[in-house]
């Protein structure tokens, strides 16, 4: 497969806050911001940053980073340090450019000649090569070898529509798109606002929510005039833990300003003509969370529709259909129903070892593989398997699983990928 070939990347989860209303705030800015990391933790488990503001025209802007889980990143001290902030912004890391340290850990802060700014970055540039050398012929030089350093040096620079004296963010964040056309979702701080913003092909996602009193989480009735803060996510599954109600995606090539007045849409990039959108295919059918939603449908009703085109596309002869837990078993669910044939688990999986594909390398992924799954041997003994399965990437996972089940007792076992149906 061409997963298999060329590894998967741009996997990282940004998250932001900024809260309604007077301030000082009386939420909790710093807590929301880690409850939503912690939401997105699936999307990267190597390093975790959060940087926060009080969003005064000279803003006093506080950073916390670390390594490892956001749990282990982020002890109740830290927090403490961060809880000043009345707007914030915060990254979960898997890295695709840049080794894995500290260095290389997000959001990146830098200052501009119109003040600091904070960029927190999902996503991988397709021409970042020719982006550095241009950055540096500018006498700009980079620290790290991430594209997230490298997208906030390019919106540093002035561009050649921007008055001296008169910061225009879209103007810069408008230079950004016309220099690289994916793949990005993008949040940026300055001041008291927040930009959100995705590339022009919509490949990465984005989202907004509003933060609503707990007695208002699950009333139809709540208006804007509840509004305890916005919230802006990769992923809306992060948006119930923190008290927040889903407002709206954010569309391909949108720049977005949050503020503590609202939301507002300052400009949508269009593609060149012709150019159809490329949603990443990836986060339907492996990397997202079940509970999110994407162009308004929920991932899991999508993966169950995958199912079921699969079972249609490729139909076998076997005696009951099974999964590789988690993210594949709606799969198997439409497989199942589609086929008219018996889901049974075949599968045990440790839910405290993490994804192995987002390892670092090779042997943790192999080692993780090792402890991660248990055989239920007398749901399947003697009979005839098809997994399905949605993530064979380098096939570090798939071969030791097909080695377990044929140890004990599969008779026949076949693999069916919903990724190639998708």
């Amino acid at each position: 497969m061409e997963f298999e070939e060329s590894g998967i990347g741009e996997e990282c989860g940004v998250f932001g806050c900024v809260a309604a209303g007077e301030w000082p705030t009386q939420l909790e800015v710093a807590q929301v911001l880690s409850l939503g990391l912690v939401a997105l933790q699936h999307r990267g488990q190597e390093s975790a940053g959060i940087v926060t503001s009080n969003g005064a025209c000279l803003p006093i802007y506080t950073s916390h980073k670390g390594m490892g889980l956001v749990s282990t990143a982020f002890p109740p001290e830290a927090l403490l340090k961060l809880r000043y902030g009345n707007l914030g912004i915060c990254h979960t890391r898997y890295s695709t450019t840049g080794i894995s340290e500290l260095q290389n850990c997000q959001p990146f802060v830098v200052d501009t000649l119109h003040g600091r700014i904070a960029v927190a970055h999902n996503g991988e540039l397709v021409n970042s090569r020719a982006l550095r050398k241009k950055v540096m012929r500018h006498g700009v030089g980079l620290s790290t070898g991430s594209d997230s350093e490298l997208i906030t040096q390019l919106l540093a620079l002035t561009p050649p529509m921007e008055e001296l004296d008169t910061p225009d963010w879209v103007a810069r964040i408008k230079n950004l798109m016309s220099e690289t056309p994916t793949s990005y979702s993008l949040l940026i701080m300055y001041k008291d606002v927040i930009y959100a913003v995705r590339d022009p092909y919509g490949n990465r996602p984005l989202c907004i929510g509003r933060v609503v009193p707990i007695s208002r989480l699950h009333s139809s009735g709540a208006g804007e005039e509840d509004t305890e803060g916005w919230v802006v996510s990769s992923e809306s599954c992060s948006f119930q833990s923190i008290g927040a109600k889903y407002y709206r995606e954010v569309l391909p090539g949108e720049i977005v300003q949050i503020s503590r007045h609202g939301v507002k849409s300052l400009s949508v990039v269009p593609r060149p003509e012709g150019d159809l959108p490329a949603f990443c295919i990836f986060e339907y059918v492996y990397f997202a969370r079940p509970d999110s939603i994407f162009e308004g449908q929920m991932v899991y009703t999508v993966r169950q529709r995958c199912g079921r085109q699969l079972a249609i596309e490729a139909p076998t002869d076997v005696d009951l259909v099974s999964t590789v837990p988690e993210s594949a078993t709606p799969a198997a669910l439409g497989y199942a129903q589609q086929s008219g044939l018996p889901y049974t688990e075949v599968l045990c999986k440790n839910r405290y070892v993490g994804r192995t594909f987002i390892q670092p390398n090779t042997r943790l992924r192999q080692l993780g593989v090792a402890k991660k799954f248990g055989v239920l041997t007398d749901n399947f003994a003697g009979k005839r398997v098809v997994l399905i399965d949605d993530s064979i990437v380098r096939g570090n996972t798939i071969s030791p699983i097909i080695k377990l089940l044929r140890e004990a007792g599969a008779t026949e076992l076949q693999i069916s990928d919903v990724s190639c149906s998708s």
